[in-house]
C-alpha cells in the first residue's frame, strides 16, 4: 500500500496525510502497550521481562534469541528495531529509483536504444551525451548511465507533463541556471553520482510539485539558502557524501515541508542555533560522517516533530545538558562514534517517547541507571560494552550480548583457552602440592626458608583453584554464555573468584620479593648478621598475607565507589580499566598494577642483576673456580629463568595498563589470553624455580635413587638405613660453591682457610 501510494498518489497531501496517520497509530500503539503492558512489566524483577500476557517473567538476554522460551512465542516478537522513520523511507526511496514499466507506448518520439512503455521512457545506458528530443507527453525520463556532462538553459522545457527525471551516474559537471525551467508539475529528481561541484541559486525555483531530490556523492563543497527557492513541496531531501562544510543560517526557509534531511558524509563542522530553526516538519536528520565537533544548547529547539536524529560518527567531544529538551517525539537516537567525554545524568531526562538509543564505541565516564530511567519507552539500547546493560536493566533488547573477552556462545571463545585453562590449572595445582607434600616430610636445615617457599606455593596453588573454576563456569555455559552473561559477570561467584585470583598474585608478588631480598643480602652480603628468624620470617610472612588479603577485599568495601571491580568481564579479573571507572577505582587499579606490582618486578630484577654480578666477580678472585665455568653458566642460566619468567607474567600487564592510561582501546580477547596464559607463568613455573631445579632436590632424588639400587642388591640383608639429609639454602648454595664450599645456614659462617 505504502509503495503503491508513494508511486501513483505521490502528492504532498497524500504523503503528508499517511504520515501523520502512520505516526498517530505509532502513538495510540504505543500508549496502548504503556497502559496495558506496564502493570505486567512491573510483576517482573529487575532485568527481567514478561511472556506477553502470561505471568511468567525471563531474563533480557532469553528474549530475541532465536529460540521459544515463553512457550507461546511471546519471547521472540517485537525483536526488530523499527523505531524512527528509516524502514519506511528506505521502502519508498528503493522502489522510486526503479522503472516500473506499464505495456504500451504512445510517444511518438524517443531515441533508438531507449525503451517505451506508456509515456514512460528508460535510457539507461544509452551512450547518450545530451538530453535527446522526445515526444512532449513523457511523464518519466531515466537517464541513468549516460555520459551527459551539462545541463543547459531550459533543456526540458518542453516536457511540462514530466514527473520523474532520473539523471544519476552521468558526468554531469554543469547545470545552468534554468535547466529546469518551466517543469511544474515535477516530483522527483535524481542527480546523485555525477561531477556537480556548484548549484546556482534559483535552480530549482520552477520545481513547486518537487517532493524528492537526490544530490548524492557529488563534490559540492556549498550551498545557499536561496538554492531551495521554489521547492515549497520539498519532502525528502538527500545530499550524502558530498563535501559541505557549512550549512545556510536558515536551510529550509524555502522548504517549509521538508520532512527527511540526509547530509551524511560530508565535511560540515558545526550547526548553529538557527541552522534548523524553520525545519518545523522535519521528521528524519540525519548527519553522521561528518565533523562536527560543537552543538549549540538550541540547535534542535524548533524541530518539534523530529522522530530520528543520526549524529553518530562526528567530532562531538560534550553535548549541553538539555540539548534534547524539546524533542518529545523523537524515537530513535544514535549517538554513536563520537569522541564523548561526558554525558549529564539528564541529558535524556526529556526523550519520553525514545524507542532506540544507539551509544556504540563510545566510553561514558558518568553512566548511571538513573541516566536511563526516564526511557521508559526504550526497547533497544546499543551500547560499546557488555557490561553498560546492567545500568539499563529495563530495556528489553540490548546490545552487545556479550563482553568481548567471550564469545556468543561461550564463556571462553578459543578452543586452545578451553583445553589450557584446565591444563594450566592442572600444572599450577599439581607443581605446587608437590612441592608443598615433599618440602614437608623431607627436613631442611634452613626452616625459615622451607616455609616461606611453602607459604608461596600456597598462594600460587591458589591461582590454579581460580582457573579449575572459570574451566568449571565455561563447562556450564558452554553454547549459551549469552543468556547467563550478565548475570554471571554480577553474581557472587564471579566476585569471589577474581578476590581469588587477586589474593593469589598479590601474596605471590610479596613473596618472591621477600624471597628475592632474602636471597639478595645471603649472596650480596654472605658475611652480615643480617638474617630472619623463625619468629621474624613467621610475621613477615602473615604481614604479607593479611595485605594481599586487604588488596584483594577493598573493592568489596563500597559498591559507589569501585562499581562491580571484579565483573567487568567473563573472566572476573581487573586487568584493566576504562573511563567509565570512578576515579578512585582507576587509582586504585593503578596502584596495585602500576605502582605495587610494577616496583615489586623492578626490585626482583635490580637484585637478581646486582647478586649476578657479585657471584662473578667472586668468582674471578677465587683461583680454584677460575678454570671451569660450569658454575657460574648454571648461576646466570638459574637466575635469567627467574628473572624471564617474571617478565613473561608482567610486562604483557604492565603494558595493558600503560596502553589503558593513553585511551587505547583493547579487544576484550587479550585479556583472557593474559589471565589464562601469561598471569599463571608464576605460579606455573616457580615450583620448578625454587624447588624441583635446585641442587638439594637433585641430590635428594639422586640419593632415594641410590637407596633404592641398594635395597635391590642387599635385599636379603635386613639393614635399616638412615639417610640424613641436609638442607643449605638454595640461594646461599650458589655462592657456596663459588666461595669454595662456605657454609650459610642458620647464620653459621664458615671463612674459607
Amino acid at each position: 500500500i505504502v509503495i503503491f501510494l508513494v508511486k501513483h498518489l505521490f502528492s504532498r497531501r497524500l504523503i503528508a496525510m499517511f504520515f501523520l496517520l502512520h505516526f498517530i497509530v505509532l502513538m495510540d500503539v504505543k500508549d496502548f502497550a504503556l497502559t496495558e503492558g506496564s502493570s505486567i512489566t512491573s510483576l517482573c524483577p529487575k532485568g527481567y521481562f514478561p511472556c506477553g500476557n502470561l505471568t511468567q517473567c525471563l531474563p533480557r538476554a532469553f528474549h530475541c534469541d532465536g529460540v521459544d522460551d515463553c512457550g507461546n512465542g511471546a519471547d521472540e516478537e517485537n525483536c526488530g528495531d523499527t523505531s524512527g522513520w528509516a524502514t519506511i523511507f528506505g521502502t519508498v526511496h528503493g522502489n522510486a529509483n526503479n522503472v516500473a514499466l506499464t505495456q504500451e507506448c504512445f510517444l511518438n518520439q524517443y531515441p533508438q536504444h531507449c525503451y517505451c512503455k506508456e509515456t514512460e521512457l528508460d535510457c539507461v545506458n544509452a551512450g547518450l551525451t545530451s538530453v535527446p528530443t522526445i515526444s512532449s507527453n513523457v511523464t518519466l525520463l531515466s537517464l541513468k548511465k549516460n555520459n551527459i556532462h551539462s545541463l543547459s538553459d531550459k533543456v526540458f522545457i518542453k516536457y511540462t507533463e514530466l514527473k520523474k527525471i532520473f539523471l544519476q551516474h552521468n558526468r554531469i559537471r554543469r547545470i545552468s541556471r534554468k535547466a529546469f525551467f518551466g517543469l511544474h508539475n515535477l516530483q522527483i529528481l535524481y542527480l546523485n553520482h555525477n561531477c556537480i561541484t556548484a548549484l546556482s541559486p534559483g535552480v530549482f525555483r520552477d520545481l513547486h510539485q518537487l517532493t524528492w531530490l537526490i544530490l548524492d556523492d557529488n563534490p559540492i563543497t556549498r550551498i545557499s539558502q536561496r538554492l531551495f527557492a521554489g521547492l515549497n513541496s520539498l519532502f525528502f531531501l538527500s545530499m550524502v557524501n558530498n563535501c559541505l562544510e557549512a550549512l545556510p543560517r536558515q536551510l529550509c526557509a524555502h522548504m517549509p515541508q521538508l520532512n527527511w534531511l540526509d547530509l551524511e558524509g560530508n565535511e560540515i563542522k558545526y550547526l548553529t542555533n538557527s541552522t534548523f530553526l524553520s525545519c518545523s516538519s522535519l521528521t528524519v536528520l540525519f548527519l553522521p560522517r561528518n565533523q562536527i565537533d560543537i552543538v549549540p544548547e538550541k540547535t534542535f529547539s524548533s524541530l518539534k516533530n523530529l522522530g530520528e536524529l543520526d549524529l553518530s560518527s562526528n567530532l562531538i567531544m560534550e553535548l549541553p545538558p538539555h540539548i534534547f529538551k524539546d524533542l518529545n517525539l523523537l524515537q530513535k537516537l544514535n549517538l554513536s562514534s563520537n569522541p564523548l567525554l561526558y554525558l549529564h545524568k539528564n541529558q535524556f531526562e526529556s526523550l519520553k517517547q525514545l524507542q532506540s538509543l544507539a551509544l556504540e564505541r563510545i566510553e561514558i565516564a558518568s553512566i548511571s541507571t538513573r541516566m536511563f530511567q526516564p526511557l521508559k519507552n526504550l526497547s533497544h539500547i546499543y551500547f560499546k560494552n557488555f557490561r553498560y546493560c546492567s545500568y539499563a536493566p529495563h530495556v528489553r533488547i540490548c546490545m552487545p550480548l556479550t563482553d568481548g573477552i567471550s564469545s556468543f556462545e561461550d564463556l571462553l571463545a578459543n578452543n586452545i583457552l578451553r583445553i589450557f585453562v584446565w591444563v594450566i590449572a592442572f600444572i599450577t595445582c599439581f607443581g605446587n602440592l608437590f612441592v608443598i607434600g615433599m618440602r614437608s616430610f623431607v627436613k631442611a636445615e634452613n626452616t625459615t626458608h622451607a616455609t616461606s617457599i611453602k607459604t608461596l606455593c600456597c598462594a600460587d596453588c591458589l591461582m590454579g583453584v581460580y582457573l579449575f573454576f572459570i574451566g568449571f563456569f565455561d563447562l556450564k555455559y558452554r553454547g549459551q554464555y549469552q543468556k547467563y552473561a550478565l548475570l554471571w559477570m554480577e553474581s557472587l561467584q564471579c566476585r569471589l573468584l577474581g578476590f581469588l585470583a587477586m589474593l593469589s598474585t598479590e601474596v605471590s608478588v610479596l613473596l618472591l620479593t621477600y624471597l628475592t631480598l632474602e636471597k639478595f643480602l645471603a649472596v650480596v652480603f654472605p658475611f652480615s648478621n643480617i638474617r630472619p628468624g623463625k619468629w621474624q620470617t613467621s610475621g613477615v610472612l602473615i604481614c604479607i598475607w593479611i595485605v594481599g588479603f586487604l588488596i584483594a577485599v577493598i573493592p568489596f568495601w563500597k559498591d559507589d565507589y569501585f562499581g562491580n571491580f571484579y565483573g567487568k568481564n567473563g573472566v572476573c579479573f581487573p586487568l584493566y580499566y576504562d573511563q567509565t571507572e570512578a576515579i578512585g577505582s582507576k587509582g586504585y587499579s593503578l596502584g596495585i598494577f602500576l605502582g605495587v606490582n610494577l616496583l615489586a618486578f623492578l626490585i626482583i630484577v635490580f637484585a637478581y642483576t646486582i647478586m649476578f654480578y657479585s657471584i662473578q666477580k667472586t668468582a674471578l678472585q677465587t683461583s680454584e673456580v677460575r678454570s671451569p665455568a660450569g658454575r657460574e653458566v648454571a648461576v646466570a642460566n638459574r637466575f635469567f629463568f627467574i628473572v624471564f619468567s617474571d617478565a613473561i607474567c608482567w610486562i604483557p600487564v604492565f603494558v595493558i595498563k600503560i596502553l589503558s592510561l593513553f585511551r587505547v582501546e583493547i579487544p576484550g580477547s587479550i585479556t583472557s589470553w593474559v589471565v589464562i596464559f601469561f598471569l599463571p607463568v608464576n605460579s606455573a613455573l616457580n615450583p620448578i624455580l625454587y624447588t624441583l631445579t635446585t641442587s638439594f632436590f637433585k641430590d635428594t632424588l639422586k640419593q632415594l635413587l641410590h637407596n633404592q639400587r641398594r635395597k635391590s642388591i642387599f635385599k636379603t640383608k635386613k639393614k635399616s638405613l638412615s639417610a640424613s639429609i641436609v638442607w643449605t639454602d638454595d640461594s646461599s648454595s650458589l655462592q657456596l660453591g663459588v666461595l669454595n664450599k662456605i657454609t650459610l645456614g642458620d647464620n653459621i659462617v664458615k671463612p674459607v682457610s
